[in-house]
């Protein structure tokens, strides 16, 4: 399994890879100490090998370790979440993702 590192481009506002030619990410914002992830891209060319899951694994741990709180406004990272409901502790206050 490829290892990958994750980069925050905070002049971007996104979470990203660098794969070859590629660079799938997730895009941020931030909010009064919040982080709030608003979309996922995914080149066509590394859809369906699992780089979009570790994407979001690795930047949940990010986040973790960061200490912030989150808002998934992508419908990929909320979906992930719900799926793996550990990561419902990084959840702002107020926030339920169904």
């Amino acid at each position: 399994m490829d290892k990958y590192t994750l980069y925050n481009n905070e002049e971007l506002e996104q979470y990203e890879y660098h794969i070859g030619d590629f660079t799938p990410h997730i895009s941020y914002r931030m909010k009064d100490g919040d982080i709030y992830l608003t979309h996922t891209r995914m080149p066509d060319q590394l859809q369906g090998k699992g780089i979009g899951k570790r994407l979001v694994e690795d930047v949940l741990n990010d986040i973790s370790y960061r200490g912030i709180k989150l808002v998934p406004l992508c419908a990929f990272v909320a979906s992930y979440i719900r799926k793996n409901p550990r990561w419902l502790i990084l959840l702002k206050k107020g926030i339920y993702i169904g």
